[in-house]
């Protein structure tokens, strides 16, 4: 069965705007082209310091498979993992899956 990962991350003071366009630039593009499928790219309509999104998996395998080409890849290790922690706070990274209800438009 497909589920989501819904991911909310705390940015760091003055740098959601930074955050959010190497999202944009950087880590969707490079997770798309391994696989992923990302179906929403959120920051909060008041608090600065909140990013969501989402990706969707048909199952675990996937997911299995889509992390291990995207975090085990050199380019995730040397040119954009170095550079997260200078943006977000990874210790208050939460991550839910959810899955859809059966009249969701995810379906």
């Amino acid at each position: 069965m497909a589920f989501y990962e819904l991911r909310q991350y705390p940015i760091l003071p003055g740098k959601m705007d930074e955050w959010v366009r190497f999202m944009e630039d950087k880590i969707i593009p490079f997770q798309v082209s391994k696989g992923m499928v990302i179906t929403g790219s959120f920051r909060h309509e008041e608090d600065e310091s909140v990013y969501i999104w989402m990706r969707r998996f048909e199952n675990e395998e996937e997911r299995v498979r889509l992390y291990a080409a995207v975090y085990e890849s050199d380019t995730w290790k040397n040119d954009i993992a170095p550079q997260v922690p200078t943006m977000i706070d990874r210790a208050g990274i939460q991550v839910n899956r959810i899955l859809p209800t059966p009249v969701s438009a995810t379906q």
